[in-house]
């Protein structure tokens, strides 16, 4: 990088939003069993590891239940050998409901990404924090919300840089089941679309909340 960073991680400024670290970037993707936040993080780890040749580790743990418990997943990306596996420090974190909101953002590092579903998370945990419509979008403009967690990743992607558009895309491609690859590349181009447009509206609250009807 030629630029030197406005603080530690903190790599530019587009559009008035702040980029993450392109050296090392720690990523907890949160919500309840059921959300696919577990094949979320194997896609961002797959993404930036074979097709964006970053270095990554990932962990992943479930609560007590299949569904409707806690579920995350994390994922270290860097430029470097990556000596612990797990995060310490987060840089990014993805809630997609309130008990995630809550429970997973007591280590966040100073200026990290806090990006939460506009429904289901009515109390950020920071007035820093972003929220994005993924469950509405899935729902009403896809008809199919499983996919919320697809729209989270082309999010992610265009708001901070970590990834690639087309890694997410092709390890995307891999993993989902024969006969979704057209709902899941549209589901990845919607939520690259709320990314654009939040960097394109600016944040002018506290929490800035976008709805699926500004889309």
């Amino acid at each position: 990088m030629s630029a030197a960073p406005q603080e530690p991680g903190i790599r530019k400024d587009e559009g008035g939003i702040q980029r993450r670290p392109l050296g090392r970037v720690e990523v907890r993707l949160s919500g309840s069993g059921g959300q696919g936040l577990i094949l979320a993080g194997l896609v961002l780890a797959e993404a930036a590891g074979l097709y964006d040749g970053r270095e990554v580790a990932m962990v992943q743990s479930y609560g007590p239940e299949a569904r409707g418990g806690a579920s995350k997943a994390e994922v270290i990306i860097s430029d470097a050998p990556i000596d612990y596996p797990l995060c310490s420090r987060v840089d990014l974190l993805l809630a997609l409901n309130q008990e995630a909101a809550d429970e997973y953002s007591h280590d966040l590092a100073p200026g990290a990404w806090i990006i939460l579903d506009t429904d289901l998370v009515a109390n950020a945990p920071t007035s820093r924090a972003f929220s994005l419509p993924f469950t509405a979008a899935a729902r009403d403009k896809l008809k199919k919300p499983m996919v919320a967690n697809v729209i989270a990743l082309g999010a992610i992607s265009t708001l901070t840089g970590i990834v690639s558009l087309k890694a997410l895309e092709k390890a995307l491609l891999a993993r989902v089941p024969a006969g979704t690859e057209t709902l899941n590349k549209k589901a990845l181009t919607l939520g690259a679309k709320l990314g654009r447009d939040l960097i394109g509206k600016g944040r002018p609250g506290p929490v800035w909340e976008f709805s699926a009807a500004d889309m």
